[in-house]
């Protein structure tokens, strides 16, 4: 099992841009998902601590703790960090699980496609984080 934090408010990952250079139109990855991703392999590979990409089927558990709306009351504050508010806002959960996968790929497993499981929980912190465990699964890969 490898478990690791990646620091500060989850980002949901961005769409491709474009943009004309020249004659032709290129893609790229908006700035904030790629810093975002880069955190994530950051916190992969301290995770990792040398050790080779996976090659087995994964599971992934990751609890998304949401920045606190500094607008809020402190009583509405104090229900959103004990788990009584529910973080319905954005970011999507599943945009942010988007860039956690792909900042893992080739530092925790060979490619995201090899994630067969997947809990994923949204909630409010006073300290914004992302969890992540990641751990291999018994069976053969396709």
């Amino acid at each position: 099992m490898i478990t690791f934090i990646i620091p500060g408010q989850p980002v949901a990952k961005g769409r491709p841009k474009f943009a004309r250079r020249g004659p032709a139109v290129v893609a790229y990855t908006p700035a904030k998902t790629a810093s975002y991703e880069n955190l994530v392999k950051i916190a992969a590979t301290a995770a990792m601590a040398g050790a080779a990409p996976s090659a087995a089927p994964i599971e992934i558990i990751i609890a998304l703790a949401l920045q606190i709306p500094a607008s809020w009351s402190n009583k509405r504050r104090a229900l959103a960090a004990a788990g009584a508010i529910r973080a319905t806002k954005k970011p999507d959960a599943d945009n942010v699980l988007k860039g956690i996968k792909d900042g893992c790929n080739g530092i925790v497993w060979r490619d995201d496609a090899q994630v067969v499981s997947i809990t994923l929980q949204k909630g409010y912190s006073e300290i914004p984080h992302a969890s992540v465990s990641i751990r291999e699964l018994q069976g053969d890969s396709a």
